[in-house]
């Protein structure tokens, strides 16, 4: 491929990763193919608008668009209105509601004090476990918080999410998730934070809006499809493209019950049960979701975590030591391939937020037209998922 009008080029997936793709390389002159399963694009950020609330579902759990990215940022400015947006979420453990992350006021209002910042950090200092190299998730939290947190916030949680015990997760779990000795309660501590005016799936089908595009929605695409002289950007998960001949990558999946009703059910947008006696993990009331619009009914998602079956939906990648070793094996196999990457969250096998699979787009999209300049290969992966 030595000419820019030569290449053609297939997608697999229409989630953020296929789309910023397709319209980065359909910005430069090339016609792009993009397959689609489902009947909508967006992957697991799907929207839509439930018919007899009005509210705007996150139709697979809530997604909040957080970046310190500022050239992604302006990117998804481009298709979508964004309104200003700081998301909180609570918690209720034994009959009780807190704040999460764990902050000052989460704090306090466990251990029914008024500590001062420089107080509560010598107290919870005081509780925390001597572990220097922490191994798993358990001892990241007891030499983070202490038992008592722990235990109170992420020990049933974690349990409930990923199905096993927290000693038999990596540390990097934990790693995440903020601990604040300030009463600041955003979850996120990004630059730019916000939610797209209309939902993610109208500001995905923004991206996709050209005529270089041909979109082709609940349509599966099997790599043997794909003409020899065509690159392939593959974002369905990384085992199924070749037909998991060694064995399936471990992933949880996500169980949604809707509810309607009248007024407001919970006053937040997401409230955590951390409580291993309630099968599920959390709720979402989708109308605090976008507050900028009022809505006199409700529409509340609860969410059960289990292990993922061939016919669900992917939403975690386990990444625990069977499952990276499997991972490796399959890296070799790709590596081997030629004329296709692999991208985003499932082809990677790795948990990407929003922005980072759009940063990744972005980067995927001009190694591919450099490598059409240049002559040279284009890369499988761009990141390593290993």
């Amino acid at each position: 491929m030595t000419t820019m009008s030569a290449p053609e080029v297939w997608i697999a997936g229409a989630g953020f990763s296929g789309a910023v793709i397709a319209r980065e390389l359909a910005e430069a002159g090339l016609k792009v193919t993009v397959y689609e399963a489902r009947s909508h694009v967006a992957g697991n950020c799907h929207t839509e608008r439930d018919e007899e609330t009005g509210v705007l579902v996150h139709r697979y759990g809530p997604h909040i668009f957080h970046t310190g990215d500022e050239e992604v940022w302006a990117y998804v400015n481009r298709f979508s209105n964004f309104e200003a947006y700081s998301h909180n979420v609570w918690t209720t453990v034994g009959n009780r509601v807190y704040p999460l992350p764990i902050t000052l006021a989460t704090i306090n209002q466990y251990y029914d004090s008024a500590m001062s910042p420089e107080t509560a950090m010598t107290f919870i200092r005081a509780r925390a476990e001597a572990i220097l190299e922490p191994m798993n998730f358990e001892e990241q939290a007891l030499a983070m918080i202490g038992t008592d947190l722990y235990e109170a916030f992420f020990k049933g949680y974690t349990q409930k999410q990923w199905g096993r015990p927290p000693k038999d997760l990596p540390a990097s779990i934990l790693k995440r998730l903020p601990l604040r000795f300030s009463y600041s309660g955003g979850y996120f501590d990004h630059k730019y934070q916000g939610l797209p005016s209309n939902g993610y799936t109208a500001l995905v089908e923004g991206i996709f809006d050209s005529d270089r595009i041909d979109l082709r929605l609940g349509s599966a695409l099997d790599p043997s499809q794909v003409p020899q002289d065509a690159h392939l950007f593959w974002s369905g998960p990384l085992d199924a493209y070749f037909d998991h001949r060694i064995g399936r990558l471990g992933y949880r999946t996500l169980d949604f019950v809707d509810e309607r009703g009248e007024g407001d059910y919970q006053g937040c947008p997401v409230m955590n049960y951390g409580d291993v006696s309630i099968p599920y993990t959390r709720i979402t009331e989708h109308k605090h979701l976008a507050p900028w619009e009022l809505h006199a009914k409700t529409f509340i998602t609860r969410e059960y975590s289990r292990n993922c079956g061939p016919d669900d939906t992917p939403y975690y990648p386990i990444r625990l030591a069977e499952e990276k070793a499997l991972l490796a094996d399959y890296v070799r196999l790709a590596e081997a391939e030629s004329d296709v990457s692999f991208v985003g969250r499932l082809g990677t096998y790795r948990y990407l937020d929003m922005d980072v699979c759009i940063r990744e787009a972005l980067d995927a999209a001009r190694a591919f037209l450099a490598s059409v300049k240049s002559g040279q290969p284009m890369p499988v992966f761009i990141k390593s998922p290993v």
